[in-house]
């Protein structure tokens, strides 16, 4: 048996628990320490606040927790934080400034007033699955459609037709009902219902569009219910011979004064609507057992007039078939009127904020009302169409003593009832197809179905008219559209939307006043039907994208059956009635493009940002398959930008040929090692958001190195993805480089060689005023954060203007980032239009073509569309019409349609004296003599010193440096008043070349010139072809 070395045994444990002594950190109390926002925890015993398994050891590891994961917190217990990880990772003593763990917790724990709890909140009412969803439902589609309108669309379409539109109703409702608990348990639902569902699955643009679409059908179909409470109350008023006004006129007024007392009911608050619910439930279902047994019971004399015989086999044959009559006798006509009757189904899930589980509840009680109520109306289309003919006068002198019928027309002259007479004048005043009241007709007791039908619409009406408000409330909440907001607000302990009360009654209103429940009821068909189409397709959409985030605990049902419910819907919208799909669809699309211009700051983690991530890694992915061509190439650059907000111009130039073109990406380095503030202010989104908000397409990518260089050679190498990666760097001309540490100029150049070696093209942009705004922004640098700023390690100094780095760390991080963001965007001259000028080009050494693409990528777009592109190429006297017709004859092959082409044969002449002296007073500063006064050889001093340029080096590159000082005359002379110019940049030899020199070169072919300047040097390889394979 291998022995285990031994421990030593004058080791204890327990009490080097710590690096620090207890005493130090208590004090000599017995106080908590908090854990930078964690739970406060006894420093004497963490393994106490842990777990058994970390008992005796010093760990600030915590096991699993309920409060780790949650948003809200339970009263009057502290809601529990997972320690960072920089907590873990860091070694307390090596830290300078510890986190917060080590600093005593603020709030004195022996406060008599903190030993004193405070009042609990009140608790909200709370329903169940069954209370909160399935009887609300089942209330909600037993609605007016049942008790009035049923029988009329049995006598229409027959018994047959009338369970097809009763189970094609319900097919959609229920597909919508399975999308709906996979949604619906995909996470903790929220108030706010349909919209809530919708929004959160599939962003705020379709969410936003189908929450207030449906939010109004919602209050128009309060409306429709009234109507229909209306209806059955003047109904009963003209029987007693009762009236107000006339029939429309009595509808209107009894409307108003229900909807007025139903909003009463509503904003007493959710316990007495709820009560109120309950109570018509039961109404309900007595009037249903008043009606089953009417049907079994003979009939009376009275009632066989009217066209009630009980169940006939006959009457059943006759019912089961059409009989089609009016302008709505069709079969989505009658479709039209009686699917508002089964949208029902999302009453439950309307008021998700007011349920005790809605995760349980949903799915459960929608499912359930929506088979209950697909059975009962089955039972009531087919007992009612077995026991009512479609035609009877109410007359009893029909009856037909006689068993001779003659001329008897219909199936009631087999039972002795001839409503002949009155069928051919269409005098017929009863029967399925005249009369509405019929239910009450064959119940055992008709003022049960009257009760009934109070219970149905009332309820349906109510639960509409809560459901409204409800989504209307949390919709204003988001701040998806303007104006709405006010209507967000909430009261009581139920967060009650007043406001939204009061906005839904005056829509019903608007809609009773119509009177017309035949005219109200298709509207909101269509309205429904979007809601149901995008419910199915953010089921379907979730599961296709196959995000980790959609994992619903209702298992019983399919992406493809979802699919097919929203197809379904899409397609019944626009048999019912086309002209209004398109109004439908057409308000959906201009909500939809209203929120896609606003951008609303909200992140839901919808699916559509899980399927846009799945198309970007799918076609990134494609890209490697296919191999690079010429045709096909796009300067993709990395943009040395810094801080972007500091340096505005040149993003705006490189955005303005990349822009919907190709890959732009704004880098940053921050200088120093990993630390929580280098590392939160990598991550900071404050950069992206000023990006986002100046509407430029492009990526922002920060490292931490130990120095700049290093920093972008790692940017270099390792920016972008497969094929979507950078082939040229972009920086902005070292302005200040004689006046900063020649090293900082030395790690500039040094750069451009990385750029180069690692074959990348290089672009260096000068302009007169500068690039890096930070000098102006300084007036907005709050000082108490500019002393840590300064602080802060590998921050740069205010004076360091250096554009390829974060140089406005005291600026720009200084600032706070709301003050940042709530600042005008600076303007720049790339931001208007260019007009009539001209883009000069001297393309003096062929890089491959880059230095032409550029220029001819900025004509493409409006602001540059009106520029002139001048070529500006060098040649021999004698041969500049040669030369020239050459050149043409290239771009013309290259198709970029440049025609003012100049050679230029003074640009090999010697340059004057004075811009000479010039040049060499600018490199005076970093010359080195070839043998120095204290005997040291120049090669030694160039050797410690790159920078330094000795004797031999100023020899070796005479003719180039005069190349430069020339080409800057002629740039003079030409381009004063162009737009911008774009020239061949020079390349230094690595090593060879000192980077004084090199930098001087950069800085007199750019100097004292007003129009912005390009240097551009492609990396040797062909950018531009003439062939079409």
């Amino acid at each position: 048996m291998v022995k285990l070395p031994q421990v030593n045994v004058g080791m204890n444990l327990t009490t080097s628990k710590s690096q620090f002594p207890m005493s130090s950190l208590s004090n000599g109390d017995d106080r908590k320490f908090s854990l930078g926002g964690c739970s406060s925890y006894d420093t004497d015993s963490v393994a106490s606040q842990s777990s058994v398994v970390f008992s005796g050891y010093d760990t600030l590891d915590m096991p699993p927790s309920y409060d780790f994961y949650s948003n809200t917190e339970v009263f009057g217990r502290t809601k529990k934080s997972r320690p960072s990880l920089f907590q873990l990772h860091t070694n307390p003593q090596d830290d300078p400034s510890p986190p917060p763990l080590y600093e005593e917790n603020s709030v004195d724990k022996t406060s008599p007033e903190e030993d004193e709890p405070a009042e609990p909140p009140p608790e909200p009412t709370r329903f169940g699955w069954a209370q909160g969803v399935m009887i609300r439902c089942m209330l909600n589609i037993w609605g007016v459609i049942l008790y009035l309108r049923l029988p009329w669309i049995t006598a229409q379409a027959g018994i047959g037709l009338t369970w097809v539109i009763i189970l094609l109703s319900s097919s959609i409702t229920g597909i919508t009902g399975l999308s709906t608990s996979a949604i619906a348990t995909n996470g903790k639902v929220k108030g706010g219902g349909t919209y809530f569902l919708i929004s959160r699955s599939l962003g705020p643009e379709l969410g936003g569009s189908i929450g207030l679409i449906f939010a109004f059908a919602n209050a128009v179909a309060v409306a429709m219910h009234t109507v229909g409470f209306a209806e059955t109350v003047q109904a009963l008023m003209q029987d007693t011979g009762v009236s107000m006004v006339d029939r429309l006129n009595d509808i209107r007024i009894i409307g108003v004064i229900t909807v007025t007392c139903l909003l009463a009911i509503s904003m007493a608050g959710m316990e007495w609507e709820s009560k109120a619910q309950i109570l018509f439930f039961f109404v309900i279902m007595i009037s249903f057992a008043s009606y089953i047994v009417g049907t079994i019971m003979p009939s009376t004399e009275d009632k066989q007039a009217k066209g009630f015989f009980s169940y006939k086999a006959d009457i059943f044959a006759t019912n089961f078939v059409p009989g089609w009559r009016g302008p709505e006798g069709s079969f989505f006509g009658m479709f039209s009127i009686f699917f508002p009757s089964a949208t029902g189904i999302l009453a439950g899930a309307n008021i998700s904020g007011d349920l005790k589980d809605p995760n349980i509840a949903i799915p459960r009680g929608t499912m359930l009302a929506i088979f209950w109520t697909t059975i009962s109306y089955l039972i009531i289309s087919a007992t009612i169409g077995s026991c009512v003919v479609r035609d009877a006068s109410g007359l009893n002198e029909s009856f037909i003593s006689t068993m001779s019928h003659g001329d008897c027309v219909g199936v009631a002259c087999k039972y002795n009832w001839d409503f002949t007479e009155c069928f051919n004048n269409k005098t017929c005043p009863y029967g399925l197809i005249n009369n509405y009241q019929t239910m009450s007709l064959v119940s055992a007791c008709a003022p049960l179905i009257s009760a009934g039908i109070f219970g149905a619409t009332l309820s349906s009406a109510l639960a509409c008219l809560v459901s409204a408000p409800k989504v209307f409330q949390c919709l204003c909440k988001d701040n998806l559209y303007p104006g709405i907001g006010f209507f967000g607000k909430g009261y009581g302990k139920n967060n009650e939307p007043l406001r939204s009360y009061l906005l839904a009654y005056i829509i019903a209103i608007c809609f009773i006043l119509i009177a017309e429940l035949n005219t109200i009821a298709p509207i909101i068909s269509n309205f429904f039907l979007c809601s149901y189409a995008l419910i199915n397709f953010s089921c379907f959409h979730a599961s296709i994208t196959n995000s980790p985030g959609w994992r619903p605990t209702f298992r019983f049902y399919s992406k493809w059956l979802s699919l097919l419910g929203a197809v379904v819907s899409v397609i019944i919208m626009f048999l019912l009635t086309w002209w209004a799909a398109l109004i439908a669809i057409g308000i959906i699309i201009f909500l939809l493009g209203y929120v896609l211009y606003k951008k609303p700051s909200v992140n839901w983690g919808s699916s559509v940002q899980a399927s846009s991530y799945n198309m970007a890694l799918s076609h990134c992915v494609g890209l490697n398959q296919v191999e690079d061509h010429i045709k096909n190439y796009r300067p993709q650059c990395l943009v040395l930008s810094g801080l972007p907000c500091m340096r505005p111009a040149i993003v705006d130039f490189i955005s303005t040929f990349t822009k919907n073109q190709s890959l732009m990406i704004c880098a940053n380095v921050i200088t120093g090692g990993p630390s929580p503030g280098t590392v939160e202010s990598a991550n900071s989104t404050t950069q992206l958001n000023w990006l986002n908000k100046r509407r430029l397409k492009t990526f922002y990518h920060t490292v931490v190195a130990d120095d700049l260089r290093t920093g972008v050679k790692m940017m270099l190498q390792s920016t972008g993805l497969g094929r979507m990666k950078p082939n040229v760097l972009v920086v902005g001309f070292k302005k200040n480089w004689r006046k900063g540490q020649p090293s900082n100029m030395d790690n500039y150049i040094g750069i451009l060689h990385d750029a180069f070696d690692l074959q990348y093209g290089v672009c260096v942009l000068r302009m007169k005023e500068g690039l890096d705004i930070s000098r102006t922004m300084q007036a907005h640098v709050n000082l108490g954060f500019e002393t840590s700023a300064e602080q802060g390690i590998g921050m740069k100094s205010p004076t360091d203007t250096t554009t390829t780095t974060s140089t406005i760390d005291t600026s720009c991080v200084a600032v706070d980032p709301v003050t940042l963001l709530s600042m005008s965007q600076p303007t720049t001259v790339f931001q208007s239009r260019q007009g009539k000028k001209n883009i000069d080009v001297y393309w003096l050494s062929d890089d491959g073509g880059l230095t032409l693409l550029v220029p001819y990528l900025l004509t493409r777009k409006k602001r540059w569309a009106r520029c002139k592109v001048r070529l500006f190429v060098g040649g021999d006297v004698q041969e500049i019409e040669e030369r020239k017709q050459e050149l043409k004859g290239l771009i013309g092959r290259f198709r970029l349609g440049f025609q003012d082409i100049q050679v230029l044969p003074d640009i090999n002449g010697k340059p004057q004296s004075e811009h000479i002296k010039r040049f060499e007073d600018l490199i005076a500063p970093y010359r080195v003599s070839t043998v120095q006064k204290n005997g040291q050889e120049a090669d030694e001093t160039t050797n410690d010193y790159p920078w330094m340029v000795s004797d031999d080096d100023m020899e070796k590159f005479k003719a180039k440096s005069l190349r430069q000082i020339r080409l800057n005359e002629v740039i003079q002379d030409y381009s004063r008043d162009a737009a911008l110019i774009v020239a061949t940049m020079p390349v230094g030899k690595r090593e060879a070349c000192p980077s004084a020199l090199y930098m001087a070169w950069l800085e007199i072919v750019s100097r004292d010139l007003r129009p912005p300047v390009l240097l551009v040097r492609g990396n040797q390889e062909n950018v531009l072809t003439m062939y079409c394979q």
